[in-house]
């Protein structure tokens, strides 16, 4: 996987602790430029100054954002203290990211309509989660069938960012696909179940041992399955996961240079949009950050904070000239 031998460890104990890949690959990825910066010294000749002088390099040398410094600070703290088990202690003595967020992009309304109109048609279901659900692209992409609540035109959100549960709103248009993506589903689990080396969609461990033979019911596979089977990282398991997230991505800028929007779109596009039309229509700034699932409302306010530019909230005084 790694030409370091050390490295590979590291990403076989994470696979182990069911890691996600892409965890796995971001916090190799900042040991490694750890090590870089420290002329190839072993980590374990290392410990809490070396830190801090490599966070501090990122504020000031790179001028990361302070998510991305929080992400290095992380991926080190995983290091040394459930991997090597040599406690850092308190980190504190570093300069702290201090960079500014960006301010969402955000489509209007009849560029969204145009877009989805450019969309390929097997992507039009998951964009339309995104915008009309306000998902992250992940959490689309694991979504379970049983995640999906018809009769309360809700979808579950399970394990979203910072590990928190959240319920959001389904779009009623959306049912009819929806209820289409379920019948490939179970087309495809018909097909898997007639294969001995199958071992049902992946589950967390809890509830693996709690519902032994859910992996292979219908409501817990994926509702965006790949299209063909795969062995599960660090086993020998035979299942079927969900698609890859930069699949959507790629169609989302696909539809954009076809729908000629000038913009840059992604699928989080899709979401801040999501949100700023939700404001637009008048819902409230709670309600909004509920559905979104942020912790702080503060980061909310920046679809507020957007909805204030221009003709939404201030008016130019040239328009009073012309």
């Amino acid at each position: 996987m790694y030409r370091s031998p050390f490295l590979n460890t590291i990403a076989e104990f994470m696979l182990v602790r069911r890691y996600s890949k892409r965890t796995i690959k971001s916090y190799i990825a900042w040991i490694k430029a750890f090590i870089n910066f420290n002329a190839q010294r072993h980590p374990k000749e290392m410990g809490a100054p070396e830190i801090e002088r490599f966070l501090t390099y990122l504020a000031t040398d790179r001028t990361v954002s302070s998510s991305t410094q929080a992400v290095a600070l992380n991926s080190l703290a995983f290091l040394y203290n459930k991997f090597l088990e040599q406690p850092l202690g308190d980190l504190g003595a570093f300069k702290r990211a201090m960079r500014q967020p960006k301010l969402p992009s955000v489509l209007t309304q009849q560029e969204v309509k145009s877009l989805f109109k450019y969309l390929e048609p097997k992507y039009r279901l998951t964009a339309g989660l995104l915008y009309g659900s306000g998902l992250r692209r992940m959490e689309l992409v694991r979504l379970r069938v049983n995640d999906i609540d018809f009769d309360h035109l809700q979808v579950r959100v399970w394990n979203g960012k910072g590990f928190k549960h959240r319920l959001t709103t389904l779009a009623p248009e959306l049912i009819p696909a929806i209820r289409r993506q379920i019948e490939r589903v179970d087309h495809f689990l018909t097909e898997d179940l007639e294969i001995d080396s199958y071992c049902g969609v992946w589950m967390p461990d809890a509830l693996a041992r709690k519902y032994p033979s859910a992996s292979k019911e219908l409501g817990w596979q994926y509702l965006f399955p790949s299209h063909k089977l795969s062995l599960e990282p660090g086993t020998l398991h035979i299942r079927r996961h969900h698609i890859d997230e930069s699949s959507v991505n790629k169609a989302i800028r696909l539809a954009r240079k076809k729908a000629g929007i000038v913009k840059q779109v992604t699928s989080h596009t899709l979401r801040h949009s999501f949100a700023t039309h939700l404001l637009q229509n008048g819902a409230d700034i709670r309600t909004v950050q509920q559905q979104l699932g942020h912790a702080d409302v503060k980061t909310t306010e920046i679809y507020t904070h957007v909805l204030k530019q221009g003709a939404f909230g201030v008016k130019s005084p040239l328009s009073n000239l012309l």
